[in-house]
Order: C-alpha cells, then structure tokens, then sequence
C-alpha cells in the first residue's frame, strides 16, 4: 500500500516535470526565456520547451496598442495657456529591450511625448498652434520616433485630439472674432456702396457722351444735307438760263407789289428791259395812267 502511493506520487511529480517544461507563446507575442532569472533567449509564438525550475518564458504582446494621454496645459509663444489631449498608437519591435531596459516604457514614451510637444508649441503662437495641428503632429513623431527605440517601442502614429484655450481665452477670441465679422460686413457694405456709386456715374457719363455724339452726328447730317442743297441749287443756277432769272425777278417784283406798300425802286436799264416782258404791266396793274420817271419813283 505505501509502495502504490509513493509510485503515485512519483507519477504525478513526473508529470507536472514534464508540463513544467512545456510552455504555449500566442499568436501575435514573444517569449523571453530566463534561466536562474538572466535573460538567455528568444522563442516565437508556438510550442516551446523549458527546463523546469530552471527556466521561465515572460511574454511580451507584439502587436499594435493604442495609449491616450491624459489633458495636460501647455503655454503658446504668445503666453497662452491651452489644454492639450493626445493619443498614439504603438508597438513592441524589440522584446528584449522593451522588457528588461526600462521598468515603464509606456510611461516613458509618455514623458518623451508631453515634453517635446511642449518644446513644439511653446515656439508657436496661439493662432499657428491652433491652425497647424498637422504640422504639430509630424514634428512631435519626428522628434519621438528615434527616442522611443532604447525602449524597444516603435511610434506608428501621433496625433492630438484637441488643443483647446483657456475659457477666458476663448471668450476673447470669440469677441474678436464677432468684431471681425462686422467688420468685414460693413467693409463689403462700403466696397458695394462705391461700387454702385461707380457704375451710377459712369452710365450718366455714358449716356452724356452718348447724347453729345447723337447732337454731333445730328449736326453733322443737317449739315451735309444743306452742303448737299446748295451744291444742288448751286448746280441748278449754273446750268439756268436768262429766263429762269428773268422770271425769278418778276415773282420777287410781285411780291413786293403785293406787299403794303407799293414803292418799287429801279434803275433806268432795268425799267426798260422790264417794260419789255408782256406780263409786266399786267404784274404791276399799270393801265397807262401811273407816269415813270427817270432816276425816280414808280408808283
């Protein structure tokens, strides 16, 4: 009886010997094998084998992790006071560094990122911090990523969530920002005022010019129609004959018979070429009666 329970308590030593030495790393993690406490290996995701008692696997997860950092304050060039909240994503690319190097490398790289992010906006003022956030997020991964490798961890990603002023801050820039506005809107008013001024004054200047150039084309037409007229009459005298003249004299004569009174001058040459028309004393109503002298009066 006591030799049957001694093989079972061998047995059952035997078997946790041997599930001591077996040990499971997860997809996705890295063992580090330690014998009698120092470092001695490497081993991958899978079944590994370990001495018991002697050796032990610490696994460190390989994968990517996100870490959000708490909202801190952080001061503009122009000594503002802002409050900043940032995440990063990361990753473990070297086990051994990551686990043996440093007690806290996530804290680490915490302090690594809050300090440079203040050196970064520090050098900045209120209105560029605020407006170049992108610009913010490369510089602070450019100056952390080389750092963070004396932890075993690899940057992949930094980027800030919000970067908000002080109450006090915001109400003033809130303010500035209302006065700029009505700013802008009476400065359009104006610019739309001038405008219309503007355009008012050169269509009333328009439509001068447009009446002076219908005056002028006006005139001008009147007066080559009376240029043309008396090229016309002019051309007319030229080829008239005695006549014409004759009896353009007589209805003249007439009229000033007709008129209130009847004192008609002549010379003697022209009263004798006149007595010579048959229609003359019919014209002038002479019956005879009425006596020419002359040099003098007809009447």
């Amino acid at each position: 009886m006591v030799s049957l329970i001694v093989m079972i308590v061998i047995i059952v030593i035997v078997l946790l010997l041997l599930a001591g030495t077996i040990t499971i790393i997860p997809q996705n993690y890295q063992g580090l094998v330690e014998t009698f406490g120092k470092y001695t290996r490497s081993v991958s995701a899978g079944l590994n084998i370990k001495i018991p008692l002697v050796q032990r696997v610490q696994k460190v997860s390989l994968a990517l992790q996100p870490l959000a950092l708490q909202r801190y304050s952080v001061i503009t060039k122009d000594n503002a006071d802002v409050q900043v909240s940032v995440t990063l994503n990361y990753q473990v690319d070297d086990a051994q560094k990551y686990f043996y190097n440093n007690t806290n490398s996530e804290e680490s790289m915490s302090q690594l990122v809050r300090g440079h992010l203040r050196d970064i906006i520090g050098r900045m003022s209120l209105d560029q911090a605020l407006g170049q956030t992108a610009q913010i997020n490369r510089e602070l991964f450019d100056a952390v990523d080389s750092l963070t490798g004396m932890f075993g961890i690899k940057i992949i990603r930094v980027n800030i969530d919000e970067l908000d002023p002080s109450k006090e801050i915001q109400e003033a820039m809130d303010q500035q920002l209302t006065a700029d506005r009505k700013k802008r809107a009476q400065i359009a008013q104006a610019e739309g005022e001038a405008k219309n001024i503007e355009l008012t004054n050169n269509a009333q200047n328009q439509a001068l010019i447009n009446t002076a150039k219908a005056k002028a084309t006006a005139k001008k037409t009147a007066a080559d129609a009376e240029a043309y007229r008396i090229q016309k009459v002019q051309a007319a005298l030229a080829s008239a004959d005695d006549n014409y003249f004759k009896n353009q004299s007589l209805r003249a004569f007439g009229q000033l018979a007709d008129g209130d009174s009847n004192l008609v001058v002549m010379d003697r040459e022209n009263l004798t070429k006149l007595g010579d028309l048959p229609a003359t004393k019919k014209l002038l109503g002479i019956d005879g009666q009425s006596s020419v002298e002359d040099g003098k009066q007809t009447k």
